[in-house]
């Protein structure tokens, strides 16, 4: 689509577009961890906290959403405050994304559709919780997240503290390996579990550094190989939980959706909000603080790519 079209559906933060024009450093930042995934008003504090986070390692915040059917790269404050209000906010994915701009509606962006908007942009580096994946029973039910998919057509680079633990990890990783998707550990081995630093599965390439991260990405794209990367960030020691526990509260949450009869894409709010009840909101810190190191490993590698 040429940029003249883009411009009949998409507003860019005037800071947002002058840093992608000039080269500098920018992060793309989601909205359904505003508006599905923190409850009110701890999702605002976080909301500036992350780009405050971004701001402070050089980089530009550009956190997306579709307010009123415009697609918007960069928010304003009224914008943020909407988000997190979260009235008439629908979760939108790729599939969504044509049918919310048409009705001009409003939602927030999954990873999926963060990496479109942040690709229409022109940014590089985005930073998120987690990522969507293979669903446990995935390979009876097909229940998979358009976030793999992206992953392997869109040319971002995704930050996260890996899957999240309430899907099949393995299965994810082993799609990821099929769609040719590069998944990277910040200074790790592991692949990350969201709320816990490890899996107890691989990554590809343990890459020590932000700028040995930049280096790959800059290959991968200058090699003309399309798609994404994943990188995989481990949540701070300090703030980690542990993996035994986590997952008998994970086996919990998904008897109580199974009894419920919850599936498909309310799924996963469902899942999180129970997770916290559960664990007496410290997953919830947990998430909060994982959010946090991505926003700033997704900065510094920015920075790094900017000088390549």
């Amino acid at each position: 689509m040429s940029e003249r079209n883009l411009l009949q559906f998409m507003d860019i933060k005037p800071e947002v577009q002058e840093a992608v024009s000039a080269g500098k450093p920018v992060v793309a930042l989601e909205s359904t961890i505003l508006s599905h995934g923190m409850p009110y008003p701890e999702n605002l504090g976080f909301a500036h906290d992350v780009e405050a986070i971004v701001r402070a390692q050089g980089a530009v915040p550009a956190t997306m959403a579709i307010v009123d059917g415009r697609l918007k790269v960069g928010l304003n404050e009224a914008e943020v405050m909407r988000m997190c209000e979260a009235k008439d906010v629908r979760k939108v994915s790729r599939r969504d994304l044509p049918i919310v701009v048409a009705r001009k509606l409003t939602g927030a962006t999954t990873v999926a559709t963060t990496m479109i908007l942040a690709n229409m942009a022109g940014i590089r580096i985005f930073a998120t919780g987690g990522i969507g994946g293979v669903h446990r029973g995935g390979q009876d039910s097909m229940d998979i997240s358009a976030d793999l998919q992206e992953l392997a057509h869109t040319p971002v680079a995704v930050v996260c503290a890996g899957a999240k633990m309430i899907l099949d990890i393995g299965r994810t990783l082993e799609y990821l390996e099929t769609m040719g998707v590069p998944v990277l550990g910040l200074n790790t081995d592991d692949f990350p579990a969201f709320y816990c630093r490890k899996s107890g599965y691989g990554v590809d390439c343990n890459a020590k550094t932000p700028a040995e991260v930049a280096a790959i990405a800059h290959a991968k794209w200058s090699l003309g190989l399309g798609g994404g990367m994943l990188i995989g960030n481990p949540v701070p020691q300090e703030y980690a939980m542990d993996f035994g526990k986590m997952s008998a509260v994970i086996d919990r949450a998904l008897a109580q959706a199974d009894e419920a009869g919850v599936k498909g894409k309310d799924i996963t709010p469902f899942l999180l909000a129970h997770i916290v009840e559960l664990t007496g909101g410290d997953s919830l810190k947990t998430n909060i603080q994982l959010a946090f190191n991505n926003a700033r490993a997704a900065a510094q590698i920015a920075v790094e790519l900017a000088k390549l």
